[in-house]
Parts: structure tokens; C-alpha cells; sequence
């Protein structure tokens, strides 16, 4: 009896939860899409080195520039993914031909308006391999996913003592594409700088994903567990974070060096221990730390909504979910 009523009680939470989510903001679907286009260019040109080097520092490449072009891309691509409701009965044509065809096209375009060469580049056999390849991810998985994100009310968080959004796989994911981010931007602003490189071009690592995910995940229960339940300040949390951020940053170091993996050597820099930290840095460290808050608060707002639950917690007949995610993205 009391199991049966508390699994009334979580299901009424969750339908309220739900009832109070909406379609998430623009800004927010494409900020998401900008770091997920990034995460695209670091596994693909980091595979493509791999292949030619056999270089376990996994290095990728992408750039601010062409993270601004996947945010524009990957929405004008959304907006052809919702016209899937037009292929009611048809879905083979659309994922398998319609929505591949539009998507190599898109990046065929995109492809030669950033070279800024004269002729138009033509794409190998194997390189339209790789982006029907993606296009089948695009259509059948990542918007598939995406578009049941949804943003609650900020009433909602604040009303709950022990807050929990996207499951913790997800936000590991998110963590790891952010973590590309921040090394493009540093590493192409500091190439800026130094070489006056003005492409913008940055790098990070394929390892990145993992150190970046696994460390602001912590630091992110870190804050749920000091600022929630202990009521802690930013500034009594922050040197928290910076000791297990430059802890955790020395350990993953120290580890992929044993296998010539390791993609920083600040052996050059002032302040730094055995050349895989560095005091130099601490400021950055302080502002990803301060900001890691913010996209905390913002993480805790986006929940996952279920196939089975419709569209903003009602059950809804599918054409009546697709037609309520359009107008919800539009």
C-alpha cells in the first residue's frame, strides 16, 4: 500500500513537473546546437589525424567561427526535420532520402562559403558516405531526442529542496561537448594573440570530453549538495572547486602521459608542477568555475520529455505530438 502510494505521489510530481515545462527558448536550442556542432568537428577531424598520425593525443579541430555556423545550421535543420509531418505514412522517403539529400546539400554550401574558395569543392565517395551517415544520426536520433527537452518553471526549481533535471548520463554528455567548447574558444583566442591567427582556428582533445565531463559533473554535485542542502555561498564554494578542478586536471594528466596521450606540456609557464598545471591559469579556472553554477541552474530547468507522456506531460496522439512540437519550435 505505501509502495503503491508513493508511486502515485512521483507520478503526480512528474506530471506537474511537466505540465509546467515548455518548448525550450531559441537561444538556449542554439547554444546547444553550436557546442554539439563543435563536438562533430573535434570527433571527425580527430579521427581523420588519428588515422593519419596514429597520434593517441586525439587532437581535433573547430573553431568560434564554425561553431556560430552549426548554431544557424542546425537549426535550419530542425525546422526541416519537423517537416516530416508532411511524410505521414512515408517515413522511409524522409529519413532515407528526403532529409539526407536537403542535409548534404546544407553541407556542401556551408563547406564552400567557409573555405571562401573560388571553384566549389566536390566531395568524395567517402566523404558522402560520412554525411549520410550523420544525416541518419541527425534524423533518427539527435533530433529525435533533442526536441523533447523542454524548460521549466523557474518556480518549480525553486519550490524543490533537492532539484534533478536531464539524468545524469545526459548532463555527463553536455559537460563533455562544453568542455570542447571551452578549449576551441581558449586555445583560438590564445592563437589570436600569440600568432595573430585570425581564422580562429582552436584545438582541444578527444580526452577532453571525458576530463571535462567527468570533473564538472562532480563539481556540479559538489554544488547541488553544498548550496542546497548546506547553504553555502559562491565564494565558500569556489576554492573547493579550484582544488579538485587542478586535482582532477593533474591526475588525468599524469595518467595519459604513461601513454604519450597528453595533450598539454606547461613545462614552460611559470607556476606550474611537473608541467601539467599551472598557477597562470587559476583565473580561467575561477571563471569556468563561477560559470559552471550558472549552467548548473540552467541544467536543472531541462527535463526529458517521456515518448509516452505527449507533449508537456498530456497524452497525445502522435500527429498531435508532431503538430504540437512544431508549433512549440517554431
Amino acid at each position: 500500500m505505501m509502495t503503491t502510494t508513493r508511486a502515485d505521489s512521483l507520478r503526480a510530481r512528474d506530471t506537474a513537473r511537466h505540465a509546467s515545462a515548455s518548448a525550450l527558448p531559441q537561444w538556449m536550442r542554439m547554444y546547444f546546437y553550436g557546442m554539439h556542432g563543435v563536438t562533430l568537428d573535434i570527433l571527425l577531424s580527430s579521427a581523420r589525424r588519428f588515422l593519419d598520425d596514429n597520434d593517441f593525443k586525439l587532437l581535433g579541430f573547430s573553431s568560434p567561427y564554425l561553431c556560430i555556423v552549426h548554431s544557424i545550421t542546425h537549426l535550419v535543420l530542425e525546422k526541416i526535420y519537423l517537416q516530416k509531418r508532411c511524410f505521414q505514412g512515408r517515413p522511409v522517403v524522409f529519413h532515407l532520402v528526403f532529409y539526407p539529400s536537403l542535409y548534404i546539400c546544407l553541407q556542401i554550401l556551408i563547406g564552400n562559403v567557409v573555405s571562401c574558395t573560388e571553384s566549389i569543392r566536390v566531395l568524395s565517395v567517402t566523404q558522402l558516405i560520412v554525411h549520410y551517415m550523420l544525416a541518419l544520426y541527425f534524423t533518427y536520433v539527435f533530433h529525435e531526442g533533442f526536441l523533447r527537452l523542454q524548460y521549466q518553471n523557474n518556480r518549480v526549481l525553486l519550490r524543490s529542496s533537492c532539484p534533478n533535471g536531464l539524468p545524469g548520463l545526459l548532463r555527463f554528455v553536455f559537460f563533455g561537448m562544453h568542455g570542447f567548447l571551452d578549449e576551441v574558444i581558449f586555445t583560438s583566442v590564445f592563437n589570436l594573440f600569440e600568432t595573430a591567427d585570425r581564422t580562429l582556428k582552436g584545438h582541444t582533445s578527444l580526452w577532453s570530453f571525458f576530463m571535462y565531463g567527468s570533473c564538472s559533473f562532480v563539481v556540479e554535485k559538489l554544488y547541488l549538495h553544498l548550496h542546497f542542502r548546506r547553504g553555502w555561498g559562491t565564494w565558500q564554494r569556489l576554492p573547493i572547486y579550484i582544488i579538485f578542478i587542478y586535482t582532477w586536471e593533474f591526475s588525468w594528466g599524469f595518467a595519459l602521459r604513461q601513454y604519450g596521450a597528453c595533450s598539454w606540456d606547461y613545462s614552460h609557464y611559470p607556476l606550474n608542477f611537473m608541467g601539467l598545471v599551472t598557477l597562470l591559469y587559476l583565473p580561467g579556472w575561477v571563471c569556468l568555475s563561477l560559470y559552471q553554477d550558472v549552467l548548473s541552474n540552467i541544467l536543472l530547468r531541462v527535463v526529458c520529455n517521456d515518448e509516452s507522456a505527449g507533449a508537456n506531460g498530456r497524452l497525445l496522439p502522435n500527429r498531435k505530438l508532431e503538430d504540437k512540437l512544431h508549433v512549440g519550435f517554431s
